[in-house]
């Protein structure tokens, strides 16, 4: 194998990460566990917290040290397709007419966690917080992290136990969209204030934000309805056959490439404003028309296609900057860890079921919200790698805030499973104003969940 050329290296990492995260993510499935579970669990245990603790020579074979970057950067790809998907399910006409238990429980489930992470990140900011990394952007992240909620993972939990469509399902999910809006505006924050290096800066990354917002509202987000539409007047009724039909197959292709090449721009605009590339990916996902089944056909396919074998390169290269080993035998790392998963607990879930037990559910219903709200998975993750890449963590802290995700998102079935019942198909009485709404996305490298629109997904 040449020392210099990566092809070898990316023959041997791709195959072996996309298989060793397909059996983690089964496995999962088998024990009553979301496939994400079991995704983040295998690139941990490929990564030196395992394999390169006990194997080395076997991890440096399985996943070259030279393929690394590579693999990285096609990770990276998986994961700006799979924001423009969150983008495109999130349903924002939920959030219209909300209930006060919806709107007391959202709001509590990022407020508490907000405050009780800050707290801890003052005081962690001495012993944890990398050099030359200013007190507010690390205060900021801390809270921020601690405040997800995995809004895929939980549609996934919530539609395998077929209970999406109840008053639980619709309070949980209204709940997770204003949760995840905020805190990716608030993320926005963090970023901004981090690649800051005058007074000025923060205020012309806003504005220039602003001018984005504005310029993928008015502008794109006509334009694409208007070529959607006139897409779906030109294929004229699909038919029995219509998908075998060359014309419709070279239409869905330009619209797949259209809308690739768009998610690539659209990345790139908010990469060189000051912001993460994720922010473009997933704004242009919130901009796409909703009724275009073109839309939805091209969206199917790259969840089909890119998900399950570029997603799998992001769990590995998270795992790769996971290193248990690095909290070793000292009691104090430990105990910052434990700090960390107790504050992030006692933020979401105690909030949420504070927040809906005063707003009068019953325990039961109200600690099954709080239990759901506290399931964070892939989303937390993207965030952990975003503030890793800022600075703004060191990697011994980035591993105990991956622990906490990996931990808090296993904890929400059996957590269900023992409030509810397996199977249990009792639910409270509809939360006030709580919508319903339709889950398509799938994390990992499953299929779409079923009760899917069939528009295409």
């Amino acid at each position: 194998m040449s020392a210099t050329d990566p092809l070898p290296g990316l023959l041997i990492a791709v195959p072996t990460v996309i298989v060793a995260c397909r059996a983690g993510a089964a496995l999962a499935r088998r024990v009553g566990q979301p496939p994400v579970v079991g995704e983040i669990a295998t690139g941990i245990l490929l990564g030196p917290s395992l394999l390169g603790q006990l194997w080395p020579e076997a991890q440096r074979l399985l996943i070259p040290p030279q393929s690394i970057p590579y693999t990285g950067v096609l990770g990276q790809l998986g994961l700006l397709v799979f924001m423009f998907l969150i983008g495109l399910e999130l349903e924002l006409g939920t959030l219209r007419g909300l209930g006060r238990t919806a709107l007391a429980v959202s709001q509590a489930g990022i407020l508490l966690p907000l405050a009780l992470g800050a707290t801890l990140a003052l005081g962690m900011y001495g012993p944890l917080a990398p050099d030359g990394v200013g007190r507010l952007p690390f205060v900021l992240f801390i809270a921020v992290a601690l405040s997800i909620t995995a809004f895929p993972v939980l549609a996934r939990i919530l539609t395998d136990r077929g209970i999406y469509h109840s008053p639980l399902g619709a309070l949980a999910m209204a709940c997770a969209a204003v949760n995840d809006a905020m805190a990716w505006c608030l993320l926005a924050i963090v970023v901004t204030v981090t690649h800051s290096g005058s007074a000025f800066e923060p205020v012309l990354t806003a504005l220039m934000s602003a001018g984005f917002i504005a310029l993928m509202l008015y502008a794109v987000r006509p334009l694409i309805d208007r070529l959607a539409r006139r897409a779906a007047l030109t294929a004229g009724p699909r038919t029995a056959g219509a998908d075998g039909d060359p014309a419709e197959g070279g239409r869905d292709n330009l619209v797949l490439l259209a809308l690739f090449a768009g998610l690539c721009l659209s990345s790139l605009a908010t990469d060189r404003i000051g912001l993460h590339a994720l922010f473009g990916a997933f704004a242009l996902g919130m901009v796409m028309p909703r009724t275009s089944p073109e839309i939805h056909r091209a969206a199917s396919r790259l969840r089909t296609v890119v998900v399950p074998l570029l997603l799998p390169l992001f769990f590995a290269h998270t795992g790769l900057r996971t290193d248990i080993g690095m909290l070793g035998s000292d009691p104090a790392l430990w105990l910052w860890a434990l700090a960390v998963f107790a504050v992030a607990v006692l933020g979401k879930w105690g909030g949420s079921a504070a927040a809906a037990r005063a707003c009068g559910q019953s325990w039961r219903s109200s600690l099954s919200v709080g239990a759901l709200m506290n399931c964070r998975g892939l989303t937390e993750l993207v965030i952990l790698n975003i503030g890793l890449e800022l600075g703004v963590i060191g990697q011994d802290l980035f591993t105990m805030l991956v622990l906490m995700a990996l931990v808090t998102t296993a904890l929400t079935s059996p957590a269900l499973n023992r409030l509810r019942g397996a199977g249990d198909g009792t639910e409270p009485s509809p939360a006030p104003g709580a919508g319903s709404g339709n889950p398509r996305l799938e994390v990992g490298s499953q299929g779409p969940p079923s009760g899917a629109r069939r528009a295409g997904v």
